[in-house]
C-alpha cells in the first residue's frame, strides 16, 4: 500500500490563553491552508522563535487551539538557535522534561515547551485494522527514489479523526531528497 509522505516544517501549537498573550484578546486564528489531517490548518499567524541573540522568524502557528502550547522544530533549527540543552525527540503532545523556547508574537513574548517531533504515521482505526497496526507501535517506512531511505522508529498514531500519512520533519525529508508529493511503503 502506498502511504503519502508529508514534510512538516517548524511550527507552533498554542493554547487559546497563550495565543491571546501573544496577539491580544480580540485576535483570531484564521485558516490560511487546510492541512491533510481533518480539522487541522496552517493559520495566518506567525511568531519568532528566540534563544538569546539567535532567532528564527515566521514560524507558522497551526490550528486549532490545543490544551497545551508547544513548538516543534528540526535538529537543524535547534543548532541554528544554539539551544542548550537540545530539545528531545518526542511524540507531539508529550511535553514532559522538555527544553523551553521564547516565542514572540505581535503583543508579547512567552516561553513554551520545545520538541523535535518523532516521525509518525497517522491513520484511522479502519486503516490500522487493515494494516494490522496498533497505536504507539513502532514501524519502518521505506521511501524510494534517488536517495532511497528506510525510516525506522516511526510511531503509529491511530484516531478516527486521522487520515493516512507519514509525517517527517524537514531534516528527514531532505535526507531522502523528498520534493513534492511522495509516497512510502510499510516495511515488515
Amino acid at each position: 500500500m502506498k502511504i503519502p509522505v508529508e514534510i512538516s516544517a517548524r511550527h507552533v501549537h498554542l493554547s487559546r490563553e497563550d495565543f491571546e498573550k501573544l496577539f491580544g484578546k480580540n485576535q483570531t486564528l484564521n485558516i490560511l491552508i487546510n492541512l491533510s489531517q481533518p480539522g487541522e490548518f496552517a493559520s495566518d499567524k506567525t511568531v519568532e522563535l528566540i534563544n538569546g541573540n539567535k532567532k528564527i522568524e515566521n514560524a507558522r502557528i497551526l490550528g486549532p487551539f490545543r490544551k497545551k502550547s508547544q513548538a516543534e522544530i528540526s535538529m537543524t533549527d535547534a543548532y541554528t538557535l544554539k539551544l542548550n540543552p537540545l530539545p528531545k525527540l518526542k511524540v507531539s503532545g508529550d511535553l514532559t522534561d522538555t527544553t523551553s523556547i521564547l516565542v514572540k508574537g505581535k503583543k508579547s513574548s512567552i516561553k513554551i515547551p520545545c520538541i523535535i517531533a518523532q516521525r509518525h504515521l497517522h491513520l484511522s482505526e479502519n486503516e490500522a485494522k487493515k494494516l494490522k497496526l496498533k497505536n504507539n507501535q513502532k514501524i519502518s517506512i521505506r521511501v524510494k527514489g534517488k536517495r532511497e531511505i528506510t525510516f525506522h522508529e516511526v510511531v503509529v498514531r491511530v484516531s478516527e479523526n486521522y487520515r493516512l500519512s507519514v509525517h517527517l520533519d524537514t531534516d528527514e525529508g531532505n535526507s531522502a531528497g523528498i520534493i513534492g508529493k511522495t509516497f512510502g511503503e510499510l516495511v515488515k
